[in-house]
């Protein structure tokens, strides 16, 4: 793993199963590099996807890979690894709280940008397409529950859920017993959430760290 102010780059010597929300080739995939590449905040979506093919030229990628991208500060990303019972699962996220809002509740966006907090989380373990499901929903309820935590609200004084355009890529080496859940009550979903708990604490204690300085 290698971090940077142009992006994060995730690399593995086996193919990952991965399942994520990202710009590129977000869904199901099988790859192995997994990308979060720093865009300016306000550049549209295309200009973003191209940033990403360049990162991952200039980095020596070669297709197929997962972009995720973002405005935050990805020399800034925050790593965490948790291992139990032979298992291991790494997290990577960067954190960036600028447009804070609250599920249901804060309007949708008229444009959408280039993500805020995106979180890759790696396990070397084996799981269901549906585990991977379940694994991305187990790391969003951990980063609201550090969001909460760490009192973050949105602009009419509401605890911010997350952030507008959020995003997140969770994936398995392949090794091991294949696993069926991956929920919090799982081993998978519990080693994620460990993962990914303490990054972003760091994350987001940084962001308001940073912004109360000045």
């Amino acid at each position: 793993m290698t971090a940077s102010a142009a992006g994060v780059l995730v690399r593995s010597a086996a193919p990952l199963a991965v399942a994520s929300s990202a710009v590129v080739r977000g869904g199901f995939a099988r790859v192995r590099a997994i990308l979060n590449v720093h865009v300016e905040k306000h550049a549209s979506l295309a200009d973003a996807a191209r940033a990403a093919d360049g990162f991952a030229r200039s980095h020596g990628v070669v297709e197929p890979y997962v972009g995720l991208l973002t405005g935050a500060r990805t020399e800034h990303a925050e790593i965490e690894t948790v291992r139990h019972d032979g298992l291991a699962a790494t997290a990577v996220v960067t954190v960036g709280l600028s447009n804070r809002t609250t599920a249901g509740v804060s309007p949708p966006a008229a444009v959408l940008r280039s993500s805020t907090i995106n979180m890759i989380v790696v396990i070397d373990a084996d799981a269901e397409p549906a585990a991977l499901v379940n694994l991305i929903m187990t790391v969003t309820e951990t980063k609201t529950l550090a969001l909460v935590e760490a009192g973050v609200r949105t602009a009419d004084g509401r605890f911010a859920t997350g952030t507008s355009t959020d995003a997140v890529a969770v994936a398995v080496t392949g090794h091991g017993t294949r696993q069926q859940f991956g929920g919090p009550a799982s081993v998978l979903g519990w080693l994620a959430a460990q993962a990914a708990g303490p990054a972003l604490r760091r994350g987001i204690a940084r962001w308001l760290a940073e912004r109360a300085d000045g």
